[in-house]
């Protein structure tokens, strides 16, 4: 008998509200997509990494795609509140900049690696999967085109443009310095990475020539 078992049938006892209930689910299934992936992932597995009844699971979430899609939608709208809570902190634009890359590096360093469930899913290819993260990219780059297009009067779709690359550096930056954090610091990397951003976008030149 696994030592695991009894532990999980313990728990089933133990009644929650029902959005404490979910929310101890999503958690469970988070950490089983994220350490099997959608398609190795079972909901037999979920559910005794929560410590409930398969039938408990079912009446929050009808299948483990449903569970997948909840846990995207709200790590995904997560990434475009930091975004656009970076944004709101200063109306020094150069701060924004480093403000909107520290939230992709905080958002691949928190506990959980919910960024793999966002950017290494492998179920990107699901039409709904696409759209939560296209949706939620969206969000991100539109918020930092906004002060782009402020400080600089870049027109809107170049100032899209810029933001889309700021965003997708800052997310390949954040995933390739996670292993390495041990060697340079998070705060050292976002400067570094906000720096170069900021060094392109104040180059660029202003619609009335200044």
């Amino acid at each position: 008998m696994q030592p695991s078992r009894p532990a999980a049938a313990s728990r089933r006892t133990s009644r929650l509200p029902r959005g404490a209930r979910r929310l101890q689910l999503l958690r469970a299934a988070q950490d089983v997509f994220v350490a099997h992936g959608f398609h190795a992932a079972a909901m037999d597995d979920i559910a005794d990494r929560a410590g409930v009844s398969k039938p408990v699971l079912y009446q929050h979430f009808p299948g483990k795609r449903e569970l997948y899609l909840a846990l995207m939608e709200e790590h995904v709208s997560g990434l475009a509140d930091r975004v656009a809570e970076a944004m709101a902190t200063t109306e020094d634009n150069r701060a924004r900049v480093d403000a909107a890359v520290g939230a992709y590096f905080d958002f691949v360093d928190a506990d959980g690696e919910a960024f793999r469930l966002v950017f290494e899913s492998d179920l990107r290819n699901d039409d709904d999967v696409r759209a939560i993260v296209d949706r939620g990219t969206a969000v991100c780059v539109q918020a930092i085109a906004d002060v782009i297009a402020a400080d600089t009067g870049a027109d809107p779709e170049r100032a899209l443009l810029i933001a889309s690359g700021l965003t997708g550096s800052a997310e390949h930056s954040a995933r390739w310095w996670l292993p390495r954090k041990g060697s340079i610091s998070r705060d050292e990397a976002v400067a570094l990475m906000s720096s170069l951003a900021w060094r392109g976008i104040s180059g660029f030149p202003l619609v009335d020539g200044e």
